[in-house]
């Protein structure tokens, strides 16, 4: 299912403080079936006036398709330490080991994190990429949870801060994961967090340095059906067997009548069923993506304004 484009967030005017043209790296280590949307999502939120550059690690293991689409578009992450770059977002990938530094990839993420904080006027990590940074840097590990937190969850903040300006409060985030970050560790660690839910705990926290390191636990980025179609496969893999646990809704996502036929749906289904799931609709006004285009109009704004003052001092140069 594919947004309209009535589901997307207006193009915002460009503020005052982004430079006519800074170059962003993504280095999108999401799974095959999710790289070209991902690349989509954050290519929309940073708008046209951005030079967006793609990189990739090498060490994941990629598909066919998969290889085919990176090879044209994407160079290996080594690149980035010669591209220019003003800033970098870095996207998780779907976690196969046990512990997140028996990974292939984690040799190469790491050295990548650390160029980056070093390296880069800001970097933004993503959700498991957000968890991998803190672990490698500060070594905060992540928590289980009981169950899968996905939804949609109003995020307070819990100061001001340039990244929020004009921002609503409480913010509207998806989160979709199995892990959590200690707020208290964080904090020890030198971390401020931004904003945070009740229900979902931390949302965005920021560790300055000679690198703004922005980490969302959240996906700001989602389109509308992103959670309607994550949560269709997970019905599919709890009926097929490849998930042991049968799946709950996105909280504060669904309109009601879906849910309520999804709930009636998800009670009788069982593994080894055959029957698919109704369709999963995507709320007809998700109540994000503006939100979210504000979010990184506002770090946009304050990476351009921190490499002004850094080339004024000449500390880019010497990065």
């Amino acid at each position: 299912m594919q947004p309209s484009a009535l589901d997307l967030p207006t193009p915002r005017p460009r503020p005052a403080g982004i430079p006519e043209r800074l170059t962003v790296g993504l280095l999108n280590n999401m799974p095959d079936a999710a790289l070209a949307a991902t690349e989509r999502q954050f290519e929309r939120l940073l708008g046209p006036g951005v030079r967006l550059l793609r990189f990739h690690l090498p060490e994941i293991a990629r598909g066919p398709q998969a290889a085919d689409y990176l090879a044209p578009r994407s160079a290996p992450a080594e690149a980035m330490e010669s591209a220019g770059l003003d800033a970098l977002i870095v996207t998780g990938c779907e976690p196969r080991a046990a512990s997140l530094p028996d990974e292939p990839y984690w040799p190469a993420l790491t050295r990548a994190i650390d160029w980056a904080a070093e390296h880069t006027v800001s970097t933004l990590f993503s959700c498991l990429a957000a968890h991998a940074a803190v672990l490698h840097r500060d070594g905060i590990a992540r928590r289980r949870l009981p169950a899968k937190r996905s939804g949609v969850f109003a995020c307070r903040a819990t100061g001001r801060h340039p990244l929020l300006a004009g921002l609503p409060d409480p913010l509207p985030v998806p989160h979709s994961r199995y892990n959590d970050l200690p707020e208290a560790d964080l904090a020890a660690a030198g971390y401020a967090v931004l904003t945070r839910s009740e229900e979902a705990g931390v949302d965005l926290f920021v560790k300055p340095g000679p690198s703004l390191l922005v980490f969302l636990q959240g996906h700001p980025e989602y389109d509308p059906d992103s959670l309607a179609r994550e949560y269709r496969r997970d019905l599919l893999r709890y009926r097929d067997g490849e998930r042991a646990d049968r799946p709950h809704p996105p909280a504060h996502y669904f309109d009601p009548e879906v849910e309520i036929r999804l709930a009636d749906f998800a009670g009788r289904l069982a593994p080894g069923g055959r029957e698919d799931p109704p369709p999963c609709h995507a709320p007809a006004r998700a109540p994000w993506p503006q939100a979210a285009a504000g979010l990184f109009a506002n770090w946009l704004a304050l990476v351009g304004a921190r490499r002004g003052r850094l080339a004024r001092t000449g500390a880019l140069a010497a990065s």
